[in-house]
């Protein structure tokens, strides 16, 4: 009997999963997917286009909050969990509201949706969003780099705009993240790269997006997110764990499997870790994962003008998912601004207008300080007219962005930066070049 499949997602690891098991598959019909933690997901359609022809009219996109209504309108028989960065009670609390209604509930295994490579692939990811990952990718890159390689990075899906003109999308100068009209989100992971010179891919196909990457490197760097495992077969899978947030390796999907399955498992933040939140997860790894190299790392910070915080009443933005499905209450802006004797950090609730207004609501969590969102035009309006309204001295911009380069930002602005440093060893340098696949072969031999 065909399976009807309802896929849950977040706009990227459910296209993902749907390209690659079930779009081709006789078998199974999809017949929808549902849409949480991004805006203005939920409405759409996964396109003809990208769907293939057994989805002549696309896909539609429903909200989850729906799923009950979706499962009976659709006749759905099975719902497949695709997306990432949630609780394992909000994984069963989903799985008991599909099996209350008869369909069956399925996690896809890694290896079923896992992409074969003709180079070696290193994959970056995380036990949660806001570990610390993305330096820690940079900090990969710059070794292979020094070992002669040529890597090209692919990145986690986020396509929210138009997704057959996202299909493959592929980064290499500033003026392509205007062309591809993206989201501070996105800029947040693509900018730093772009910095140092490393083309970046990304979009909905992530097989015809290998492709086009093989054929312009000579090793692949899987620059994970939001917790998610990778969309590829990996020489070396190296997982960040975040010690503000200690025992969440245990506790969250698929950040767990990432955990379980890690060759090198890099704590991070050991400078500003709560006593004995390091010594919690060492003791998690010995217990569930005891093969794993691990390496203990600072996450250190760099302003480029300390001397604007000093003494200063400061609005501190920070990283947008990181504060919101991430549930920090606070990140590294608020540590530098305590570091660097910031006289008030300054609570922006009272001057959030619009879209930022319910950002607040729905994470209460949130410290004072300012999520970077900006998902649409409409939400960057909102975020640059709350920091035009905040009476301070400085903006601390402690996401990778460089927001004054797509809003207008009165107040003077300091920004800041990290860089993640081994305190133990082996560095991830000596690991790379410990792994004869990441070693010898030149760019010119393996694209020939």
């Amino acid at each position: 009997m065909t399976s009807r499949i309802i896929i849950l997602g977040a706009a990227g690891r459910d296209f993902h999963n749907f390209n690659v098991c079930f779009r081709d598959d006789p078998e199974a019909q999809v017949v929808a997917f549902t849409a949480t933690q991004i805006p203005n997901i939920a409405g759409r359609r996964y396109p003809a286009e990208l769907a293939g022809p057994r989805y002549p009219e696309g896909i539609p996109i429903v909200p989850e909050e729906d799923l009950e209504r979706a499962i009976r309108h659709f006749k759905a028989n099975q719902v497949v969990f695709s997306y990432s960065d949630v609780s394992h009670n909000h994984v069963m609390d989903l799985a008991s509201r599909a099996v209350a209604l008869g369909a069956s509930f399925l996690l896809l295994g890694t290896e079923r949706t896992m992409l074969p490579s003709r180079l070696p692939v290193v994959s970056v990811c995380a036990v949660r969003t806001g570990s610390g990952k993305s330096p820690v990718a940079r900090r990969v890159i710059r070794a292979l780099r020094d070992m002669d390689r040529h890597p090209v990075v692919i990145r986690h899906p986020m396509p929210y705009g138009d997704l057959v003109r996202q299909r493959v999308q592929r980064f290499a100068a500033w003026n392509d993240l205007e062309r591809h009209s993206c989201t501070i989100e996105e800029r947040e992971e693509y900018e730093p790269h772009l910095a140092e010179g490393v083309v970046v891919y990304a979009g909905v196909d992530y097989a015809a997006i290998l492709a086009q990457a093989e054929r312009e490197a000579d090793v692949i760097v899987w620059d994970g997110g939001n917790n998610d495992t990778p969309f590829y077969r990996s020489d070396l899978e190296i997982v960040v764990a975040d010690p503000h947030r200690a025992g969440h390796e245990l506790l969250y999907y698929p950040g767990e499997v990432n955990f379980l399955r890690a060759h090198v498992i890099v704590i991070n933040k050991i400078d500003s870790a709560p006593p004995g939140s390091v010594e919690l997860i060492r003791r998690h790894i010995a217990e569930r994962n005891p093969r794993a190299d691990v390496i203990e790392a600072e996450s250190r910070i760099r302003l480029d003008d300390p001397a604007k915080i000093r003494g200063a009443r400061v609005l501190v933005i920070e990283d947008g998912p990181t504060l919101t499905h991430g549930e920090m209450a606070y990140g590294a802006g608020i540590v530098a601004a305590r570091q660097f004797e910031a006289a008030q950090i300054v609570d922006p609730r009272p001057f959030a207008v619009g879209s930022l207004k319910g950002v607040f609501e729905k994470f209460p969590q949130l410290g004072p300080l300012l999520p970077a969102m900006g998902y649409s035009q409409a939400q960057l309006d909102d975020l640059g007219e709350t920091i035009a309204r905040a009476p301070v001295d400085a903006v601390l911009i402690a996401t990778p962005v460089d927001l004054a380069r797509i809003i207008r930002i009165s107040q003077p602005c300091v920004r800041l930066q990290y860089d993640v440093v081994e305190r133990t060893g082996p560095t991830l340098a000596q690991l790379l070049h410990e792994r004869r696949a990441l070693r010898v072969t030149s760019h010119a031999a393996v694209n020939a």
